[in-house]
């Protein structure tokens, strides 16, 4: 019912907690460590870091404070700066969506991975058993062929990663804020007793030295900076509609400016730890060289070739091999449920609708359409979604973005809500602007171009053709669902605009947004 108090964070500690465990996940964990072997260790981490800083904390204070201000989703949350961008604020949700209906998945394969790790115990330096157990189980072809098969496993796996999903997000902000006190911690915990392990490993150290040393010719290909922005943007969960609705959850005395520091900080210091345990390991066994820039290959091929030749006691190792995917199930929690809770805030918000009824149908309809990654053909048809969605999608969105707020908007209204409660610490406004306005858009518009490119003159516009991806699954799941995601906002804010001509879905424009002081989404 209208009216009704919107939820909120019990404390700004629980906003830092939640924030930091949707920017902490399964990227930070496997594809951090896997880019950072790629590029030259200390190289990555190097462009990383200045990435997140030209980009990542402005973009992150940004979403943050229009979300806290307008008090919604992405959709409205956009079109409160100026009512014909709403379409982009669709564009992020419905990417979002996308994303999370094969993260789940992932995860389903971390749980997965979590109850049959006893099987290790029988393995001791078997590592091309070890390598195939993952593939076995979930009887993926590893190419698009193979539909009409499914793994009973998986789907099981699958059915408790959405139940899991949808029991920590049900109530919104209330009991996120209660999961994520233990979520956030239990992985650190985790990862610290495996880089400990690591350290004190034959070969450990010499692990440590190839994460921190640096390949400066690394810094003259644009791959390096391309992938540190998506890494940027995907650990962060910045262009992803999920900061919108974290923000629309905060009161209006929160100090937005050091929060979105510590959130980016915190994010840091896990990528690093993880990167720590993932050398260290690797070293320690002798698989420096196999370190690979897919998360999944990393994370369920050859990790488990590693945990197998940790010790001469395959109990121990198997041990060992449960506290990893348990670290990594803690992880991926936080971040699917984020994504849902993004695409949930924005969707009712938009409407009026309940947000408890619009979670429950988002997670129906998600994890009905991610039965097809459980099939036979699962693993590329998630490879191809994942591709586009991070490679073109997410970019595009970042630029649609930071021109809007930058260009169409007054950009110092924004800064002024970051600055809101701060007199000490502030973003300072040639940072904030430099980066809205001209690097991020200017960046991005680059990489994009890039992206696309490459996509064409290198893959002749088949992503995967060399590892079996057909034309076919190219079309429906790259480019159709790229379409939609783009083109969906438009196309419906057009029909809104001639056709429906409501002003109860409209968003209450930016100075007439009172933040905290009013409360308008319905519970």
């Amino acid at each position: 019912m209208a009216g009704k108090k919107r939820g909120q964070w019990n404390s700004s500690f629980t906003f830092i907690l939640a924030s930091v465990g949707s920017a902490v996940g399964l990227g930070n964990a496997w594809r951090f460590p896997g880019l950072a072997a790629k590029y030259g260790g200390g190289t990555f981490i190097l462009v990383y870091m200045i990435m997140m800083i030209i980009m990542g904390i402005p973009l992150l204070m940004m979403e943050i404070s229009i979300g806290r201000k307008t008090q919604c989703g992405a959709i409205h949350a956009i079109g409160a700066l100026n009512k014909k961008m709403q379409w982009i604020g669709w564009s992020a949700t419905l990417n979002s969506f996308v994303i999370v209906t094969y993260y789940a998945v992932v995860f389903g394969w971390v749980i997965l991975m979590a109850a049959i790790s006893p099987m290790f115990a029988s393995m001791t330096h078997n590592a091309e058993e070890a390598g195939k157990l993952w593939m076995k189980t979930i009887m993926t072809t590893g190419t698009t062929d193979g539909f009409f098969t499914t793994s009973t496993a998986a789907l099981l796996a699958l059915v408790i990663a959405w139940i899991f999903i949808y029991v920590c997000i049900r109530n919104g902000a209330s009991s996120v804020g209660k999961v994520v006190k233990f979520t956030v911690f239990a992985p650190v915990i985790c990862l610290v007793i495996m880089a400990v392990k690591g350290l004190f490993m034959e070969g450990g150290f010499e692990g440590l030295v190839v994460m921190v040393t640096p390949d400066f010719s690394q810094l003259l290909t644009a791959d390096v900076w391309i992938d540190a922005v998506g890494q940027v943007f995907y650990s962060l969960s910045i262009m992803m509609a999920i900061m919108f609705a974290y923000g629309s959850y905060l009161p209006k005395t929160t100090n937005i400016a050091r929060d979105a520091v510590i959130i980016a900080l915190a994010d840091l210091g896990v990528s690093l730890l993880s990167s720590l345990v993932m050398f260290t390991t690797m070293g320690g066994v002798g698989m420096l060289d196999n370190m690979s820039t897919s998360g999944v290959a990393t994370a369920f091929i050859i990790y488990p070739q590693a945990m197998v030749n940790l010790t001469g006691s395959g109990v121990f190792n198997a041990i060992f091999a449960f506290i990893f995917y348990f670290c990594l199930c803690t992880l991926a929690i936080d971040s699917a449920f984020s994504i849902v809770e993004g695409v949930s805030a924005s969707i009712a918000d938009k409407f009026k609708l309940s947000p408890k009824r619009t979670t429950f149908i988002i997670c129906l309809i998600a994890s009905t359409l991610s039965l097809i990654f459980v099939t036979g053909s699962g693993l590329a048809f998630l490879d191809i979604v994942d591709y586009y969605a991070n490679n073109i999608n997410l970019v595009f969105i970042g630029i649609l973005e930071t021109v809007a707020v930058g260009w169409f908007f007054k950009t110092g209204k924004v800064l002024e809500e970051i600055n809101r409660n701060t007199k000490k610490f502030r973003m300072p406004k040639w940072w904030f602007f430099i980066s809205v306005k001209v690097i991020a858009p200017v960046l991005l518009s680059g990489f994009f171009l890039w992206n696309f490119y490459t996509l064409i003159s290198k893959h002749h516009g088949v992503y995967g053709a060399a590892d079996g991806y057909s034309l076919t699954s190219n079309i429906v799941l790259g480019w159709v669902v790229s379409a939609v995601v783009i083109l969906f906002g438009i196309i419906f804010s057009v029909i809104e605009h001639v056709f429906i001509k409501n002003e109860k879905y409209d968003p209450i424009p930016w100075d007439e947004c009172k933040g905290g002081d009013e409360i308008r989404r319905n519970n």
